[in-house]
């Protein structure tokens, strides 16, 4: 490699590998993140809406620097995978001392690491093996294996507990990896659209946000869908019972909710709106005869083009349903799809009278003809057709995103709450000549605690030399006592 192309990657090698580096790139992930959760987001967001909230010039401004779609931008998707490099460029440099930490902890302590040792003590002692034995006890009396260092000139005891809390970092370096992974996978393969079923609907057409329809492999029917509301009117769920049909045959059924959603064949179905599609499913009317023609009243059901019999010679046809209606030039429009001022035409004819009659409801003046209607129509229920709007999501990345939350929680525990600590034991002399029994130790977090810890295993030991010594001496005893009865 070229001395200048070495230096420049070793440059960047070492920008990538620092910690800054990592931080401010993760702190920049984090902004951009909240901003796509406060800026309204396309295509979830209904394009009325988005006009709405902002001027014309500033969703210009978020639709071309693509703020109004962060999440999906070359942009972000390049930000994440620089954090990324970043993450392992930072695991790859600090991993080999991290390992060799890790595989060959340091059990033999030197004069000079002893000295260095924050936290140590020292306990007088008859002689090493006294020592060392009783603080072999000491240790497993509190719950902590050891391990007997032998070198050419001194013994020593060696303990730890938690090792595995030194690689605790590159766990949740691992957990990062594996959530951004996931991000960006679904960012560049996975997809979103949208899908309105009626009841009794079936369709594998999903429309995606820029207008195009995408064939799924498998069809999704709609088999009923309705509304929940409180007592005072107020929307409380939306829901819809889902089926899927593959191959021709009914595999996969679920009523589905707000954020409960079906999933089938890695695609998710949720629950993203509810509404009626304007369309007139069925008219309930009363029919009593006008002109003081004896009667009473009937009642009759209409759809759409359907023609009733209301007596041997009067039919009536419902040939149009207008939801939301204006009057202009004598004429009537339909001014929205949405159900907030219906009208419906209706036609009675008459055989014998050779007569159609055009009867409105509610009646329009200069439009309608009620007045000659043989019979009186009054409504009493409109029924309009319902649809549900399905949220369609592909996202491949979602089990790497999952894996990488969990590896998180596993790696968080052992940086938070589980501590690495390490005991040594070695007899030395001090300037005296008198035998000391060094006792150190280290944590590599929750020191306060470790302190504690540290205390009770010195005071352990010194009670298990006290009864080492108390045995020692009864055993002494017990010898000249027997030498002095086989002496008389």
């Amino acid at each position: 490699m070229v001395p200048s192309l070495r230096s420049a990657f070793r440059k960047i090698w070492q920008t990538l590998s620092s910690i800054k580096t990592g931080v401010v790139l993760i702190i920049l992930v984090v902004i951009f993140s909240a901003a796509g959760t406060v800026i309204l987001q396309r295509p979830i967001t209904d394009p009325d809406d988005m006009q709405r909230a902002y001027s014309p010039a500033m969703l210009r401004f978020f639709d071309a620097t693509g703020l109004s779609d962060i999440f999906h931008t070359r942009w972000f998707i390049a930000l994440m995978m620089l954090v990324s490099l970043s993450i392992i460029a930072a695991s790859v440099q600090r991993f080999p001392n991290a390992w060799r930490y890790f595989a060959r902890p340091y059990k033999s302590p030197d004069e000079s690491f002893r000295k260095a040792l924050p936290t140590q003590a020292q306990i007088p002692i008859v002689d090493e093996e006294q020592g060392l034995s009783a603080a072999e006890r000491g240790f497993r009396h509190l719950g902590l294996k050891t391990e007997r260092i032998v070198r050419p000139d001194s013994f020593s005891l060696f303990s730890e507990r938690n090792r595995m809390s030194e690689m605790a970092v590159y766990i949740v370096h691992a957990s990062l990896l594996l959530i951004l992974t996931g991000y960006i996978v679904d960012a560049l393969y996975g997809w979103r659209g949208f899908l309105t079923l009626s009841p009794g609907t079936v369709s594998n057409q999903v429309e995606m946000k820029d207008g195009s329809l995408r064939t799924i492999p498998f069809s999704i029917r709609c088999d009923g869908t309705g509304e929940d509301t409180y007592a005072d009117g107020t929307p409380k769920r939306w829901w819809s019972k889902l089926a899927i049909v593959d191959a021709g045959r009914e595999v996969s059924r679920k009523e589905i909710v707000v954020n409960d959603p079906l999933v089938y064949h890695g695609l998710r179905f949720y629950q993203a709106s509810y509404g009626r599609t304007g369309k007139l499913d069925q008219l309930i009317l009363n029919a009593t005869p006008a002109n003081g023609t004896k009667g009473t009243p009937q009642e009759i059901s209409l759809a759409l083009n359907q023609t009733v019999a209301l007596d041997a010679d009067t039919t009536v046809q419902l040939v149009e349903f207008i939801p939301d209606f204006v009057v202009q030039d004598g004429r009537v429009y339909a001014r929205s799809r949405d159900v907030v001022n219906p009208a419906v035409h209706m036609i009675v004819s008459s055989k014998k009278a050779n007569t159609r009659v055009n009867v409105w409801l509610p009646a329009i003046p200069g439009v309608d003809e009620n007045a000659s209607s043989p019979y009186i129509l009054d409504p009493k229920d409109l029924k309009t057709g319902l649809y549900t709007g399905l949220q369609v999501s592909h996202e491949p990345g979602q089990w790497a995103v999952w894996g990488g939350v969990v590896l998180m929680a596993v790696g968080l525990t052992f940086v938070f709450y589980v501590v690495h600590m390490r005991f040594w034991v070695v007899p030395v002399l001090d300037a005296r000549g008198r035998t000391l029994l060094w006792v150190g130790g280290t944590a590599n977090r929750n020191r306060d605690a470790f302190e504690q810890k540290f205390k009770n295993v010195v005071e352990q030991i010194q009670k298990e030399l006290k009864s080492g010594s108390v045995a020692s001496a009864q055993t002494q005893t017990t010898e000249i006592s027997g030498k002095s009865i086989a002496g008389r």
